[in-house]
C-alpha cells in the first residue's frame, strides 16, 4: 500500500486543517485510540476487581437469585469489556508492519465504540448490584435506571448537543 492510496481515516471526513499525510493522521488516530483504551481498560479494572472480591466475601451467600443472576452476567460483561479492550492490541500485533494502520484504525474505533456500550452496561450493572443488596430492590431499579440515563445523558445526547452547536453559520454564544 503506498502512502497516496491509504484513505483518510478520522472520526469524520471534514478537513480539519491539519497538515498530516494519511499515515501521519492514522498514527495520530491510533495514539488517541491508545488514551481511550488505557482510561477505559483501568476503569475496567477496577470494576472486576470489585465483582471478583464480591465472591469471597462472607455476605455472599446472602444474597438472593437475582442479585446473584446479575453477578453472574456482570462477571461475563467485565470479561468481554477486557477482551474487547485488548483486541485492538491484538491487531495490531497481527498487523505490525504490514502497513495496514489505517485498516486498523477503522476497526478498533468501532471496537471501542461497542466497548463503550458493554462498559456502560457494567458500569450501570454494578451500581444497580451494589444498590439492590445493601438498601433494596426498589432503589435498585432506580440506580439502574438513573446510571443508564447519565450514561445516554453524556455519552450520547450531549456529544450530539455539541456537534449541533458546532454546525457552520452559527454564532457561539458567550
Amino acid at each position: 500500500m503506498s502512502g497516496e492510496n491509504i484513505p483518510d481515516v478520522g472520526h469524520d471526513d471534514r478537513p480539519d486543517g491539519r497538515d498530516e499525510t494519511a499515515n501521519e493522521r492514522a498514527d495520530r488516530n491510533w495514539d488517541e485510540l491508545l488514551q481511550e483504551l488505557r482510561v477505559m481498560q483501568t476503569g475496567t479494572q477496577i470494576l472486576t476487581g470489585f465483582l471478583l472480591a464480591v465472591a469471597f466475601q462472607p455476605r455472599f451467600e446472602d444474597m438472593d437469585e437475582f442479585q446473584r443472576d446479575l453477578y453472574v452476567v456482570l462477571v461475563a460483561l467485565a470479561a468481554l469489556a477486557t477482551i474487547l479492550a485488548l483486541a485492538p492490541v491484538g491487531m495490531h500485533r497481527a498487523f505490525f508492519g504490514r502497513r495496514r494502520k489505517p485498516e486498523l484504525v477503522r476497526v478498533a474505533a468501532r471496537i471501542v465504540k461497542i466497548d463503550l456500550v458493554v462498559i456502560g452496561a457494567l458500569t450501570a450493572g454494578v451500581t444497580t448490584l451494589i444498590i439492590d443488596f445493601t438498601v433494596d430492590r426498589a432503589a435498585g431499579i432506580v440506580a439502574l435506571i438513573s446510571s443508564l440515563i447519565a450514561v445516554l445523558a453524556l455519552w450520547l445526547v450531549l456529544p450530539r448537543v455539541i456537534r449541533r452547536a458546532e454546525r457552520p453559520g452559527r454564532v457561539p454564544s458567550d
